[in-house]
């Protein structure tokens, strides 16, 4: 059984993951203005996993006898001066979203929540893998610079994510 503490923390959580989405959605919706539909359709996608990860703490809370309380999600940012600054803000988002994983891991400890602490270790190795992805990526737009053909060849590597690659 959930403490209110964990219950509350998981709830927010909950809502920080569709916001997560939300945002995504709307990174992809900026590349789509700039035909940029690789960069676009790995947002996309991204969006999607986000949806997926929000969904995990819905089904869990339920899985516990928790009640779900969706709140209000803010309005994501709709506007970037350039590529890497969507990448840039990718990569702040991610350590962001561990951040906060981790402090539920530490309330999920504190709380002696074995049943939390573990549903919520997936998502701990979950960002390890979102963070080293964007930042490979900023480092890859690092190396293009100002090259359109490289720009392009990675628009058409992130747009493979899009077809079911990863």
């Amino acid at each position: 059984m959930l403490s209110d503490k964990m219950l509350k923390a998981l709830n927010k959580h909950l809502n920080e993951e569709l916001y997560s989405s939300y945002l995504y959605l709307s990174m992809a919706a900026h590349f789509e203005e700039k035909n940029l539909k690789g960069f676009a359709g790995w947002m996309r996608v991204q969006s999607q996993e986000e949806y997926m990860h929000a969904m995990k703490f819905y089904d869990f809370i339920n899985s516990v006898n928790g009640k779900v309380t969706l709140t209000q999600i803010d309005s994501p940012k709709t506007n970037w001066k350039s590529i890497m600054e969507v990448w840039k803000d990718t990569l702040e988002h991610e350590k962001k979203i561990t951040s906060l994983i981790n402090k539920l891991v530490d309330s999920a400890m504190q709380e002696k929540d074995y049943a939390t602490n573990n549903f919520l270790q997936w998502f701990v190795t979950e960002q390890v893998e979102e963070v080293t992805t964007v930042e490979d990526i900023i480092s890859k737009l690092e190396l293009i610079g100002d090259n359109k053909s490289g720009l392009y060849m990675l628009d058409r590597e992130l747009g493979a994510r899009a077809e079911g690659g990863k």
